[in-house]
């Protein structure tokens, strides 16, 4: 064990436990091929608003704009996407920072993203057009104590190695079925 300290400080973010995260890498490279099965069940309240049970925490909500006939009472499920984007994205500059040895002393992650809602849910115009974002822009604001070629060399080895980002940019394998 080495004399750093246990808890690595990054500025103004939380203290990421230094220890943890070497143990999680090298539990990943003890077993590169492990793969995790994560669940999440949604449930409709009403209308257009859901609760998402994942884990033993309390329900994530999810609902749509007035403009969408929604409640307006969470985000809805392409705004939660994009969340889960920019938050996973957050995640990887976090830690491999902390890997690094970089303090990060701000960090956010701005995220756009065009779609085109016209089909409404494959009710409305359902002619020939892309369904889903077509284009999602991300800018990252993150002060730290590197050079900006190092950190534009962070950004862009976090999103090689988001599990979000290479979800939204590359096929998944889908199955809906009735059960």
């Amino acid at each position: 064990m080495s004399n750093e300290p246990a808890t690595a400080l990054t500025g103004c973010l939380a203290p990421i436990d230094k220890d943890g995260l070497e143990g999680l890498i090298e539990k990943g490279k003890a077993d590169p091929k492990a793969v995790k099965t994560l669940k999440c069940k949604t449930v409709a309240e009403g209308r257009f608003r859901h609760a998402n049970y994942i884990r033993d925490l309390q329900p994530y909500i999810v609902d749509e704009p007035p403009g969408l006939l929604g409640d307006d009472t969470a985000p809805n499920p392409s705004e939660a996407s994009l969340a889960a984007l920019g938050s996973c994205i957050a995640v990887g500059l976090h830690a491999n920072a902390v890997h690094r040895g970089i303090t990060i002393t701000t960090l956010e992650v701005e995220l756009e993203g065009d779609l085109n809602i016209t089909a409404v849910w494959g009710t409305g115009d359902t002619s020939e057009k892309p369904v889903g974002f077509t284009d999602v822009r991300i800018k990252v604001h993150m002060d730290a104590d590197a050079p900006q070629e190092t950190i534009d060399e962070l950004i862009a080895h976090v999103c090689q190695w988001s599990p979000v980002f290479n979800t939204f940019s590359r096929p998944v394998n889908m199955v809906a079925e009735s059960v």
